[in-house]
């Protein structure tokens, strides 16, 4: 926003504008910016400044003003605007659309104009008078073919003329309101094109000189962090943040107080500055005869209405190579810093050796200067961080001055920290080789804001990395380089299936499996330092997977386990994970086959007294077996019987009655009627013991335990 030096005085104003300068700015995480501006009124005062249109909502919903030593805030107010559209609609001459001349002439329908026509034309005179009866087209012939023609139709002195438009050179109204209307309608037009700022007006009312201020919050851009992390085997990693801050303003800063806030306020915008109509319906009355009056029944009213409130822990990320969410909150728990000086020699004498091998005369010296341990400790940090509520902020030591859309890097951590090398292996990060990176304990004090991490291996470029926000205290990893001195190899281990246990209940058999797996990791070590290597495997925890004669890990993330092994310089080695889960089975044994039941009478998870329960019931199974195969015999008999029956009524039917055969089938069909009498007899007792012998059996399942 830019403050206007008052020399504007507005009708009844007490004094000219006061200048109120910008005196202190606090940058946030969320894409806004809080700034503030104090100064010295005297008496009544005004206060004015601008801001371009899109701050104006933001302002709105924000501003707060102090007058201190007793005096008060009369009122503030802005430039306010309401649709374009809806201001042109409300003058005479409505210019929303882009009319044309002859748009304008139909709305003025009625209102006297003075017409002045093109030079040449014989046809009328140079100017008329009369008034606007309308417009229409007329169909007007052109040498050998007819065309449109847009037509005016005045009331003149001598009565109706018709114009044509395209002889129309001017037309002016005699009405003097109506022109001024047209007038402010296109004034209105040529002050929406230019809407970049509004003035925004504060009144102080009191006595004497005192201090007001004014704050509020607008739009601004985040301040990002960068960092520098120099690592060195003979002292502390050393970790250097740098915060990038902005002015996209048009003002310059001068010697404002700053403060950078680390934290994520919620912050929205809305639209207070436009006024805002409701569209209300048109209602017409409706007219009817006459009805009977109603008396409507009382309605059920749930008394036992309940809101169920679900809430959900976010889990942030916590690292930045930890594939599935990897980093989340409470990532680096359990982890024990531990020195790994050996390594960190063993990659300073390589370093050293690379460089003075190709080096001679004055040429060491800068070989010495590579190896030597950057040191950045002249960069004194600008900002004291503090706790500031559920935040964490840099309170910038020094006022700031920055010119407008100017950008400044303020230093703002400078300490060293505790960490320990390590090499990270990921699969799904790199297949091969592991990542060189620390793990580190933010012993700064301070919250370190994500962003990119370059770090130095004494003064020499080793890698990028980045972090996530990073509470004081807190944990984590981070990786900047391919560790090509160690491979790891990830095999799938034989694994197993085997039934853990074996119940019965109410008929059916719960058989319970333990179904494990296994991860070897084959470590070669082909470097001449020893590695402490982590190693990233799935957490399956979700899966209902848990770890079994597996080394304890020494980090869980959401998806993931953190495992630390430690590989002597060229050496190989593995590390085995080992995870398990139960699975669950079940046989109804009602519904089972013989083989089936035999199949858990073989188990030898099953108890004996099971086994045995199982044996009787496949007793009570054979001899409902037999009864059954019985009943099938004695139904496929009777059908037999039947067909042959059939065969020989139709015999009958052919043969004479006086044939000796005619005689023979007629004590055959008698005798097999006698057959299907006994063979019915016989099928409805063998029904009721098949259904018999099948309850029983059923009821002998159902009541096993066991």
């Amino acid at each position: 926003a830019d403050s206007l030096v008052g020399a504007n005085k507005q009708d009844g104003d007490p004094k000219p504008a006061v200048r109120l300068p910008l005196t202190q700015v606090v940058m946030f995480n969320s894409g806004v910016g809080y700034f503030a501006r104090s100064g010295e009124v005297e008496g009544d005062a005004r206060v004015d400044l601008t801001f371009p249109e899109t701050d104006i909502n933001d302002l709105i919903k924000s501003m707060t003003l102090q007058d201190f030593s007793g005096g008060k805030v009369t009122a503030v107010s802005y430039d306010s605007r309401e649709p374009v559209s809806r201001t042109l609609a409300s003058y005479a001459i409505n210019l929303n659309s882009q009319p044309s001349l002859a748009g304008i002439l139909t709305q003025a329908r009625g209102e006297k104009v003075e017409v002045t026509m093109q030079p040449g034309n014989t046809a009328q005179p140079g100017n008329l008078t009369g008034t606007i009866v309308g417009i229409e087209t007329q169909k007007i012939p052109a040498g050998q073919t007819v065309i449109d023609a847009t037509v005016l139709t005045l009331l003149t002195g001598e009565g109706m003329r018709s114009v044509k438009m395209a002889d129309v050179q001017r037309v002016r109204f005699t009405n003097p309101v109506l022109e001024n209307e047209l007038k402010r309608a296109l004034d209105t037009l040529a002050l929406s094109h230019d809407n970049l700022k509004k003035a925004v007006s504060m009144h102080f009312s009191g006595d004497g000189k005192r201090k007001v201020k004014v704050g509020y919050v607008i739009e601004a851009p985040i301040w990002k962090t960068s960092y520098r992390l120099v690592l060195d085997k003979d002292a502390k990693p050393y970790l250097q943040g740098w915060a990038v801050v902005e002015n996209t303003t048009d003002e310059d800063w001068g010697g404002v107080k700053m403060a950078l806030v680390s934290g994520r306020p919620i912050s929205f915008k809305m639209d207070l500055y436009n006024p805002l109509f409701i569209q209300r319906p048109t209602v017409e009355p409706e007219l009817f005869r006459s009805l009977r009056p109603v008396a409507y029944e009382g309605g059920y009213k749930d008394s036992n209405n309940e809101r169920l409130a679900q809430a959900e822990k976010a889990k942030q990320s916590g690292g930045p190579m930890a594939g599935r969410g990897a980093g989340k909150p409470g990532a680096a728990a359990g982890y024990s810093a531990g020195e790994a000086k050996g390594e960190a020699e063993s990659d300073r004498k390589s370093l050293r050796d690379s460089v003075n091998g190709i080096a001679s005369g004055r040429d060491k010296e800068f070989a010495a200067d590579l190896a030597a341990r950057m040191d950045l400790g002249a960069v004194a940090s600008a900002a004291t961080a503090s706790k500031l509520g559920d935040f964490f902020q840099y309170l910038i030591d020094q006022p700031v001055s920055l010119a407008r859309q100017k950008s400044a890097l303020l230093p703002i951590v400078g300490k060293d920290i505790d960490g320990t090398r390590v090499s990270i292996y990921n699969p799904s990060v790199q297949a091969k080789h592991p990542l060189l990176g620390l793990r580190f304990k933010n012993t700064t004090g301070a919250n370190l804001s994500q962003g990119p991490v370059t770090v130095f291996e004494g003064s020499t470029y080793a890698g990028d990395a980045r972090f996530l926000d990073i509470s004081p205290n807190d944990e984590r990893m981070i990786a900047f380089a391919i560790d090509l001195g160690t491979e790891v190899i990830p095999q799938n281990g034989p694994g197993s299936i085997k039934i853990t246990n074996v119940k019965a209940q109410k008929g059916i058999v719960h058989i319970s499996r333990q179904v494990r797996e296994e991860k070897v990791y084959k470590i070669s070590n082909k470097s001449d330092t020893a590695r402490t290597l982590v190693i990233e495997h799935p957490n399956r925890t979700n899966q209902q997977f848990k770890l079994v004669d597996t080394a304890k890990h020494i980090e869980e993330t959401d998806g993931l386990w953190r495992f630390e092994t430690k590989v002597e310089a060229g050496k190989s080695g593995e590390f085995k994970v080992t995870e398990q889960k139960n699975l669950g089975d079940q046989i109804t044994l009602t519904n089972s086959a013989d083989d089936q039941i035999r199949w858990v009478i073989n188990l030898s998870e099953a108890s004996p007294a099971l086994k045995a329960k199982l044996t009787d019931a496949l007793t009570l199974k054979a001899t409902w077996d037999v009864i059954r195969r019985e009943l099938t015999q004695v139904r496929a008999d009777s059908a037999r019987i039947t067909a042959d029956q059939d065969r020989i009524r139709k015999n009958l039917r052919e043969t004479p009655k006086e044939a000796d055969v005619y005689g023979e089938y007629l004590k055959k069909l008698s005798a097999q009627e006698k057959e299907i009498d006994a063979l019915t007899a016989q099928e409805k007792k063998l029904m009721a013991d098949e259904f018999k012998a099948k309850k029983g059996y059923e009821d002998f399942l159902y009541n096993i335990d066991g």
